[in-house]
């Protein structure tokens, strides 16, 4: 599969459409989601074009991957989730239902969590 350059989150990176910036560095561009699940529910990307975890466990350089998951941490620690806990979700591939092709994940917290997974039918 190769990396649609169309997509919303390259569009964001690329400054053409507009997003609520949490945190910003090198490696990662944070913001909130536009449909939030949890009160805190922020999505974090890498700045590199990355189809999913997948493809980005196995193309980044490796300071790429250690900027990156640094930076999810660190953004769990600015939104005040760490200490209380909270989850990452990433979804890769139409069966997860990855809605963008661009690698990413979700911080969310502040609540007490279910479960994940419903019960297999």
């Amino acid at each position: 599969m190769t990396y649609d350059e169309t997509n919303i989150f390259a569009k964001i990176l690329r400054g053409e459409l507009p997003a609520k910036k949490l945190y910003e560095d090198d490696y990662a561009l944070a913001f909130p989601d536009i449909h939030p699940q949890a009160p805190v529910h922020v999505l974090v990307i890498p700045k590199g074009k990355y189809i999913s975890a997948a493809d980005f466990n196995a193309k980044a350089p490796p300071e790429e991957l250690t900027g990156f998951y640094r930076a999810v941490a660190h953004i769990a620690r600015l939104m005040g989730v760490e200490e209380s806990g909270y989850r990452l979700i990433c979804n890769i591939g139409p069966d997860s239902q990855q809605m963008v092709p661009h690698f990413h994940v979700h911080i969310l917290g502040g609540k007490k969590m279910g479960h994940l997974l419903a019960a297999s039918a």
